[in-house]
């Protein structure tokens, strides 16, 4: 861990720091692919993003006009700006190649398919977002996974006791 300003960082030796994740996006969806992709920022957004003010929940991409943006994803005022700091919630670019762009919104076209973002980290200094093409899980679909952890906790915990 490295110190910055007195404070020990998250960072990792390979500079990946993750700023926020999107947990409940697995716990909703069945993610097929993921794809990871740069964001267009202004200057007071990414040092929100720094000071890990981010929150993913409700987020979704939209493909419009071969431009994919994130939209949804709120990322917290920075403070210092004052009167100048960005919008919270506004709709940011995604950097992606034209070909993942074409790809992802012919599967997005098929019927349930969404693109719905996981994790905002930064990369060796640049902010980057997993974003994840995946189907919407029903309910019961969600009982049956609920079911399936308890049980092997269950086992686990049956056969710890068992070794002892």
């Amino acid at each position: 861990m490295a110190r910055q300003n007195g404070k020990p960082s998250n960072k990792g030796p390979d500079g990946f720091d993750l700023v926020a994740d999107n947990r409940k996006a697995r716990h909703d969806f069945f993610v097929e692919e993921t794809l990871e992709a740069g964001l267009a920022l202004t200057g007071t957004e990414v040092k929100s993003l720094r000071a890990h003010r981010a929150n993913l929940r409700d987020s979704y991409a939209r493909i419009k006009n071969g431009e994919a943006f994130l939209e949804g994803v709120h990322i917290g005022a920075y403070a210092p700006a004052g009167q100048f700091s960005h919008k919270e919630t506004r709709a940011r670019k995604l950097l992606l190649h034209r070909r993942e762009i074409n790809r992802l919104w012919g599967r997005v076209r098929e019927k349930g398919y969404s693109i719905i973002p996981l994790k905002i980290y930064f990369k060796a200094g640049r902010a980057k977002v997993e974003i994840g093409l995946a189907k919407g899980k029903h309910t019961y679909d969600k009982r049956e996974e609920i079911a399936r952890k308890t049980s092997n906790r269950e086992i686990e915990r049956a056969m710890k006791t068992r070794n002892r």
